[in-house]
């Protein structure tokens, strides 16, 4: 069948994709570097009709978003839906070529998986839109014929238009970030400071008043079993300061997506990115109140101890993370259950047994950047040159563009191009401070020149020679997913 495919089409056909669905027969192929979707059958893909197969017409069309709406429909596991409690990993895909590698990463290892994952931020870092990020795993997940099924994560979710723009592209998990409504000083403020804080504050978007407040909480110590969370009338207030306006904003988040959601959906909530570590007692409190405002959510991402930098593993004390890390688990098993969520999850190689180890199933690693990066060593070991202008041009972006993330590489160790011979670069993507450079300047990279300086040549490499760009992410994101393995 296969021969008689390509015959028809003219396509190099991808076997895994071949499938049959309401008597038609659908299957994915290349022409030169150049993918196509094809049916056998009537009521199949929009295109152009090439042939005929036992009297079905053949059709091939191009992989655009027409095509992919169809596929979706026509073959449910292409996609995503809601995943609940299950131990997952979250694989980011900045370029749209990566989730055949994503899949083999990930294939038998009992995890749940996010193929279609990407923040409003990123997407506008690689003028991508929703629908892109969905099609593209779409795609992939038609290449690979993975029908284990997905979820989707419409990550870092900050007003209502990220909301309504994920909805309508058929997300299903979507990450509210209140990160903005956090206040990182109420930490270390004064006693007077503290008390304007909480002045500040509009009790009535919480739907409660100070008084009340303090009656649920000073005084009261919580036995959650494997740990006991005590307040006084200061760690309450320093809570209510730091985190009383992004309860008050994920609730009205919440409360529009379930109000435009179109079907089952799914929340995570995440306070990673700010300065101040999440306390247990911040967390207690924090899950606590969003609980009495009627919110659910299956994840939730603390700011944990430590520094979680982009594209390198955990810096701190694996000892003191630990510790703290089986106090945030012992409120999500009192509060939840919930996935204790890890972001900036990329390279974190030291902690992921930890985690597992202490929260079992309850756990959720969601990495992004590292596929990039791992994109960019297989252009190091195909086209040297291409890369040799990238990370100069990465190193003149860098101070710039490093502006947003948590990371400390010294552009001054990273050694220019002409320092190093061809089969020294694709180690540069183990070195610290490289791999923080050509992390945070992915944006700057891939829309330089309207993007043609880079991004499409970026594209033409990988998709030229696709099965070394999934073979260093299967060997990469499977560091990642051994030590979460079932």
């Amino acid at each position: 069948m296969i021969e008689e495919l390509k015959k028809e089409t003219g396509l190099d056909v991808y076997e895994a994709s071949i499938v049959e669905a309401g008597g038609v027969t659908y299957f994915l192929g290349r022409q030169g570097v150049e993918k196509f979707v094809a049916s056998v059958g009537d009521g199949g893909i929009i295109g152009e009709k090439v042939g005929e197969l036992n009297g079905k017409p053949v059709i091939v069309g191009p992989t655009d978003h027409a095509n992919a709406l169809v596929i979706r429909k026509a073959l449910p596991w292409t996609r995503p839906r809601c995943l609940g409690l299950l131990k997952s990993v979250g694989m980011g895909d900045r370029l749209g070529l990566a989730t055949p590698g994503h899949i083999r990463a990930v294939s038998g290892s009992g995890l749940a998986v996010f193929l279609a994952q990407q923040s409003i931020r990123e997407m506008v870092r690689t003028k991508r839109s929703p629908d892109d990020v969905m099609d593209s795993a779409t795609w992939g997940v038609l290449q690979e014929g993975f029908k284990d099924g997905f979820g989707s994560d419409a990550d870092h979710l900050q007003t209502f238009e990220d909301i309504d723009r994920t909805v309508k592209a058929g997300f299903t998990m979507f990450t509210i970030d209140p990160g903005a409504h956090v206040d990182d000083e109420a930490d270390t403020a004064s006693s007077d400071a503290l008390a304007e804080k909480v002045a500040a504050i509009d009790f009535s978007e919480m739907e409660t008043d100070a008084a009340d407040l303090a009656g649920r909480y000073v005084g009261k110590t919580f036995d959650l079993g494997d740990t006991k969370i005590a307040f006084d009338e200061e760690i309450l207030l320093r809570a209510v300061a730091k985190y009383g306006k992004a309860v008050a904003h994920v609730a009205k988040m919440y409360r529009h997506l379930a109000d435009v959601a179109s079907g089952p959906f799914e929340v995570e909530i995440s306070v990673d990115e700010t300065e101040s570590p999440t306390s247990p007692a911040e967390h207690f409190f924090f899950a606590t109140e969003l609980k009495r405002l009627g919110v659910e959510w299956v994840a939730l991402a603390p700011r944990f101890i430590g520094r979680f930098e982009k594209g390198v593993d955990y810096i701190g004390d694996l000892d003191a993370f630990a510790a703290s890390f089986a106090e945030h688990v012992a409120v999500m098993k009192a509060l939840g259950p919930y996935r204790i969520s890890i972001h900036s999850g990329s390279d974190k190689f030291s902690i992921y047994s930890i985690a597992a180890d202490l929260a079992g199933q309850y756990v959720h690693v969601k990495t992004a950047g590292t596929s990039y990066l791992e994109a960019l060593r297989a252009i190091a070991a195909m086209q040297p040159e291409l890369f040799r202008e990238i990370l100069d041009f990465a190193r003149e972006r860098y101070e710039t563009d490093k502006a947003t993330y948590h990371v400390s590489a010294d552009v001054t160790k990273v050694p220019s191009a002409d320092m190093l011979k061809d089969e020294q670069l694709p180690g540069l993507l183990d070195d610290f401070d490289a791999r923080q450079v050509l992390h945070v300047t992915f944006g700057s990279v891939l829309t330089a020149d309207g993007g043609e300086r880079f991004g499409a040549r970026i594209h033409a490499a990988l998709k030229a020679d696709e099965e070394t760009h999934y073979a260093v992410l299967e060997k990469h994101l499977g560091r990642h997913v051994a030590p979460l393995r079932q």
